[in-house]
């Protein structure tokens, strides 16, 4: 899709000079800064939700995942016996 959007000059000529250096079109190095963005846009959005699930679970009385496990490994030890 074509679009027309204003830049700064300054930055126009640096993205110009970019390109060109790169050997690539002013579409292609765009292209691949607003693909980068949305990805780290994205990738935030994923953090703050992620601490967020994480702080609901420790308010729920959650528990880590290796104090989990290791509760789990020892049930089973007394449950089985442990060979070590």
């Amino acid at each position: 899709m074509k679009v027309t959007f204003d830049l700064d000059p300054e930055l126009y000529r640096s993205v110009r000079v970019e390109a060109a250096r790169s050997d690539r079109s002013i579409r292609d190095v765009v292209a691949e800064a607003l693909g980068l963005w949305l990805d780290q846009a994205e990738e935030s959005e994923d953090r703050a939700s992620a601490v967020e699930a994480l702080a609901e679970y420790e308010r729920d009385g959650g528990m880590a995942a290796a104090d989990f496990f290791d509760s789990l490994a020892a049930e089973t030890r007394a449950e089985y016996g442990s060979d070590g």
